[in-house]
């Protein structure tokens, strides 16, 4: 039985699955062909995968120690807490809560149902919602029950879903063409840009931080995490650098860069798959997507049970599910939630528009660092190797995408923004009077307040 919080059940692989299944979504199947046509050549385009990898290794290094300091479930709401920024910290979760975590869930459903309508036409209209919203609510019913069971699927649907590409990697460096790539643009080297392919390769690599909202609830954290955050790194760089070198290879690279589906359309280079190439790759997409789907159902909740217990969110989201074990009323709220968001339309264009101030908080989870360093209960088990230099990285990687992303829609970012300033500050300063109402001066902020 529950003793009314998150116990420890997660260990190395359910970790480790959950940073691989929640990075490697549906966004491969065009960024190869983004990112030659950045780069502008092939030795450009492989290198700028490689580099886009090892970019994100200092990052991984900061939370590394910043979870294993303190290896509670909230990632960066608790870092940037412990910091003393609480409004920050609040607002990164009233922004992801309303903007960011049901939008992904609900498109990421519906981008599985696009793929299976390629197999069965009719799941195109209004019966693909309610697929989406049975896909979703299928998958949460494994979270749900059991945190353990949850993570054992994530690590079977991870698997499941690196088969594919493994399969492409291997015949694609068994039938390469070499001369592909000896590719030279039309004006020379002028035309080719390792800035802009490493950039076109930034949100690839972008969702292994997932685990540490689940660090309070993974076994021996201070070995864990740091080992499947930079695992997670290193097996995702392999994977997309080896995947562009076997795409590359596959077809002429004039044809890659103006792809929109470059491993369906390498796929059909490799002698007996062109019949199969779209199918192939619509099955393996529906077998990714879901793997992603079902690590944001499983990891997302934990942060509003975290700011509920803090006293910062509707307190029933705090409750644990007395059998299960788990965040109960969280996941289905935010599920339900989800579900709804599933029938309206443009969701990804308001999801972009709120990744702007996910993003600029990121940042300030990696600053937060020279903060927590200075207080008395900082001892992280993990500490990272040459640590002012290697959060100075992690921050400029981190404020790259973050310029990306305002380059490409600057005012309505800015504006989202606004809103989640606007709306959120006077909750946060509601809920932080009436803790004070119901606080006992003696109890800090890491403490459940009293019932209102």
């Amino acid at each position: 039985m529950s003793n009314g919080s998150l116990t420890r059940k997660l260990g190395f692989w359910s970790a480790l699955a959950l940073a691989v299944g929640t990075t490697i979504g549906s966004g491969i199947f065009v960024s190869v062909g983004e990112v030659a046509r950045a780069s502008g050549t092939p030795t450009v385009s492989i290198m700028a995968w490689l580099i886009g990898g090892l970019i994100a290794i200092p990052q991984m290094m900061v939370l590394g120690e910043l979870s294993t300091a303190y290896p509670e479930n909230g990632s960066g709401y608790v870092y940037l807490n412990k910091a003393g920024w609480r409004p920050l910290a609040f607002l990164y979760g009233w922004a992801t809560f309303w903007a960011l975590d049901p939008p992904s869930i609900a498109i990421m459903a519906i981008a599985i149902v696009s793929y299976a309508a390629v197999f069965f036409p009719f799941f195109a209209g209004i019966a693909g919602k309610f697929l989406a919203v049975a896909i979703i609510l299928a998958i949460t019913a494994i979270h749900y029950r059991s945190v353990k069971e949850g993570g054992v699927f994530q690590v079977l649907i991870t698997a499941v879903k690196i088969i594919p590409f493994v399969i492409v990697v291997a015949l694609g460096i068994m039938y390469m063409n070499t001369d592909n790539f000896a590719y030279t643009p039309p004006g020379g080297t002028a035309n080719t840009s390792l800035m802009g392919g490493i950039s076109a390769t930034t949100w690839a690599y972008t969702g292994m931080a997932a685990i540490c909202f689940m660090a309070g609830e993974i076994k021996n954290p201070g070995k864990v995490l740091p080992r499947a955050l930079i695992g997670s790194v290193l097996i995702v760089l392999t994977l997309y650098t080896t995947l562009a070198v076997s795409v590359t290879g596959l077809m002429p690279f004039e044809q890659l860069m103006k792809s929109e589906a470059p491993v369906s359309e390498a796929v059909s280079f490799i002698p007996g798959l062109a019949h199969i190439a779209s199918s192939f790759v619509s099955i393996t997409a529906i077998i990714v997507i879901i793997g992603s789907l079902s690590s944001c159902i499983m990891f997302q909740p934990r942060l509003e049970y975290v700011m509920a217990r803090d006293g910062l969110f509707f307190k029933r989201f705090g409750q644990v599910h007395p059998k299960y074990e788990t965040p109960s009323f969280s996941i289905i709220v935010q599920v339900v939630y989800a579900c709804t968001l599933v029938f309206l339309s443009d969701l990804t264009t308001l999801l972009g528009y709120f990744t702007l101030t996910q993003l600029a908080i990121n940042i300030m989870d990696f600053v937060a660092i020279y903060k927590c360093r200075k207080r008395d209960d900082y001892k992280p088990v993990y500490r990272m190797p040459v640590w002012r230099l290697t959060t100075i990285l992690a921050i400029l990687g981190a404020t790259w995408l973050a310029w990306g992303t305002f380059t490409w829609a600057p005012w309505q970012g800015l504006l989202a923004a606004g809103i989640v300033i606007v709306t959120g500050l006077p909750v946060y300063y509601y809920w932080e009077k009436r803790n004070r109402s119901h606080r006992d001066p003696s109890i800090g902020h890491d403490e459940m307040p009293k019932e209102a």
